[in-house]
């Protein structure tokens, strides 16, 4: 292996790295020094040193720290799963509890809710609400990340109240703000009841 085969190789690393927003800069330097010194160790072990001893250790070595990478890189899943809330759909309900209607949100990352006008499209769209008054046109948004729900007040003016499956009581919540909603709450935008099932 030559230098330009070296540098060719980092090049091609950093441009196929680069694309992926999950590393950050930081883990991408540590595994190109990492990668440096090996190839530096594995030159002075198999080229600069005369030592048989050495170069069966090393690669003993090599062949041990292979065969681990490859157990935890490609080990089948030990069953184990993340939770997940189950939630499949928002109800908005009326004031006797009953549904008015339904948001099947299944599949989806993130949700915008608020009212819908030629100038703001939202996803959960309460215009046509009881208390569609009360409610700004950008009121708050739904988030799914590892597994649950997550909703953020976005500087509404009545804001958000959650009321959870087995309490009695609601919480108001503080602006931008996530807040975890899991099946069976009840979330209040403004006086508006969404439950999610």
């Amino acid at each position: 292996m030559n230098v330009r085969g070296v540098a060719n190789f980092f090049k091609r690393y950093i441009i196929n790295n680069s694309n992926k927003t999950e590393r950050s800069v930081w883990i991408n330097i540590v595994d190109i020094l990492i990668v440096v010194i090996a190839v530096a160790a594995l030159i002075y072990v198999y080229w600069l040193n005369m030592n048989i001893s050495l170069k069966i250790g090393v690669s003993l070595l090599l062949v041990a720290v292979t065969i681990g990478y490859v157990i935890k890189k490609y080990r089948l899943p030990t069953g184990h799963k993340e939770e997940e809330t189950g939630i499949t759909k928002l109800v908005l309900l009326d004031e006797e509890g009953e549904s008015i209607k339904e948001w099947y949100i299944q599949g989806e990352t993130s949700l915008l809710i608020g009212k819908s006008s030629n100038q703001n499209e939202v996803d959960i769209d309460l215009s046509d609400a009881e208390y569609a008054s009360l409610i700004s046109k950008q009121h708050a948004v739904l988030n799914y990340a590892a597994g649950s729900w997550y909703i953020e007040d976005l500087d509404s003016k009545n804001g958000i109240g959650v009321k959870k499956a087995n309490k009695s009581t609601k919480n108001r919540l503080d602006n931008q703000t996530p807040y975890r909603i899991d099946s069976g709450d009840i979330i209040y935008i403004a006086n508006t009841r969404i439950l999610f099932k």
